[in-house]
């Protein structure tokens, strides 16, 4: 994401929108071939997708988490770009009806003019009811049963600048809510890269490669095993999707790449393969070659390595 007032647009009431960055949101807006190429190619992996899961006895479902954008184009105020051509809005219109892929941008926007927001303002993720609300339509389209009391969890309240407010000369706070979800499922396991990271207290710098697993023993969980690949709007840590899903079914894996290691999912013979990632991560269509073996290695033994020696400050986390 690139830095800067020119990357974020500021709209009604303090809402914040990224229009720059490294994947250039504003392009997931636009019509032409390339756009039109790109999106078909999308439809065509998350249908060969699909295929590959079922031939293992899998069932696949694809989420988009809209782009804000996308879901509050009414609080832009003036900002010239066409919400109509979303990338999330034209997958529905060619995914339509088909199992492995499911809308999330029609159920936000018809409820965006709730008493909560979906979305942080001065931050591009949504906010927990957000989260919330999508999880809801997964489980649905999954044929699960939220737990009862799953949106009554305690919660944490806290004044935080967030990622878009930080690039502003103002450096708005917002009050980020965040559920402590976490009571019948138990991490089992963490990947070498998230460990490390973990270890050395920088675990707010990882994201590609983090990988963990949580089993949950309750009798009331759904018995089924799932495989999750996401991003930042699910997490490792138990406080978004990830840590919804990890209570509501019997095993979960997280794995923070886009691109799919089948090779592990062939070994893990999971019950559903629950894929998300964020509109504007649709700029780059996966290859699925991704390792997470040797994903999790990646600067375990390196940057992380000489901290102790050099310092805090050096080590980034692999993107």
């Amino acid at each position: 994401m690139s830095s800067g007032r020119e990357s974020v647009h500021v709209g009604r009431d303090g809402w914040l929108f990224l229009t720059g960055g490294t994947n250039r949101v504003m392009d997931r807006y636009r019509g032409g071939l390339r756009h039109w190429l790109l999106l078909r190619g999308w439809t065509r992996l998350i249908k060969a997708r699909a295929r590959r899961a079922e031939d293992l006895g899998i069932r696949c479902l694809h989420v988009i988490v809209p782009e804000k954008l996308s879901v509050y184009d009414d609080k832009t105020d003036g900002l010239r770009y066409a919400p109509g051509k979303a990338s999330t809005r034209r997958l529905a219109r060619r995914l339509a009806r088909h199992p492995a892929y499911l809308d999330l941008l029609a159920p936000l926007r018809a409820a965006r003019n709730g008493a909560t927001p979906l979305y942080l303002r001065t931050d591009t993720h949504w906010t927990a009811q957000g989260c919330l609300l999508a999880y809801r339509e997964i489980m649905r389209a999954l044929g699960a049963v939220p737990p009862a009391d799953i949106g009554g969890r305690p919660g944490t309240v806290s004044e935080q600048i967030m990622d878009l407010g930080e690039k502003l000369p103002e450096r708005p706070r917002e009050r980020l809510e965040r559920f402590m979800l976490q009571r019948d499922a138990m991490r089992v396991e963490t990947g070498p890269l998230l460990a490390a990271y973990e270890a050395q207290g920088r675990d707010r710098e990882v994201h590609v490669g983090a990988h963990v697993v949580y089993r949950n023993p309750s009798p009331g969980a759904d018995p089924r095993r799932l495989v999750l690949f996401g991003d930042s709007c699910a997490h490792f840590d138990p406080f978004l999707l990830t840590g919804l899903l990890a209570e509501s079914f019997s095993e979960v894996h997280f794995i923070w790449s886009s691109s799919l290691d089948w090779p592990y999912i062939e070994r893990v013979r999971p019950d559903i393969l629950l894929f998300e990632i964020a509109e504007r991560f649709l700029a780059k269509l996966p290859k699925d070659d991704f390792d997470v073996a040797v994903a999790g290695q990646r600067g375990t033994g390196g940057r992380l390595a000489r901290l102790g020696s050099d310092g805090l400050g050096r080590a980034v986390a692999p993107q």
